[in-house]
């Protein structure tokens, strides 16, 4: 099992603008021909979903923030990836809000990550980047990091790494894929 943080970034390194649009971020998302999900609309390069086919059947968890969880409404209960969702907040799960997903609320990083860890076993647990990512990372709580990088330049928005402020060493990428529109990427945090 490991821990994994992971997001779609653009090139200088931001997962949404300042509103939180991805803007062309997920572009690549519907620029294929082979499906993600069977029945679904999410179609990406044969090379892509090679890729992420076999990384989204690893995750067994997710940890993500309460920001997250507010933009998407939690995907109505459903989560994209993985059986369960360990959401770090100091906000209660809102009342009545999917009784049967599989939504676990936390208010610690650290013990959300342990909470992720036991619910995936043996499988991934992926940490969404931005600020729960970026602190999970300073804690020395992630494993491995995973980009998929898009040809496009933000500027300035939310940043993948979120708060992290100091130097840390990743070893050389030990995935270095090229999609249509995206360039997947992976590696270990040094320790």
């Amino acid at each position: 099992m490991s821990t994994v943080m992971h997001n779609v970034v653009s090139v200088d390194g931001f997962i949404a603008d300042a509103d939180d649009q991805v803007g062309p971020l997920f572009d690549w998302y519907s620029n294929g021909d082979v499906e993600l999900v069977e029945g679904g609309s999410l179609k990406v390069s044969r090379a892509s979903a090679a890729y992420v086919k076999p990384t989204w059947a690893s995750i067994g968890a997710m940890v993500i923030g309460r920001h997250l969880f507010d933009i998407t409404n939690g995907w109505e209960g459903r989560p994209p990836t993985g059986d369960h969702v360990v959401v770090v907040s100091h906000r209660p799960k809102p009342a009545g809000w999917h009784p049967e997903a599989s939504y676990h609320f936390v208010d610690d990083v650290a013990q959300a990550i342990a909470k992720a860890e036991e619910l995936a076993g043996e499988r991934v647990v992926a940490v969404a980047a931005g600020e729960v990512g970026g602190q999970a990372f300073a804690l020395g709580l992630v494993d491995e990091v995973a980009m998929d990088v898009v040809p496009v330049v933000f500027g300035s928005g939310k940043r993948y790494f979120g708060p992290v402020d100091a130097q840390h060493l990743l070893e050389d990428p030990h995935v270095v894929i090229q999609g249509d529109r995206v360039l997947h990427l992976r590696y270990r945090v040094r320790r």
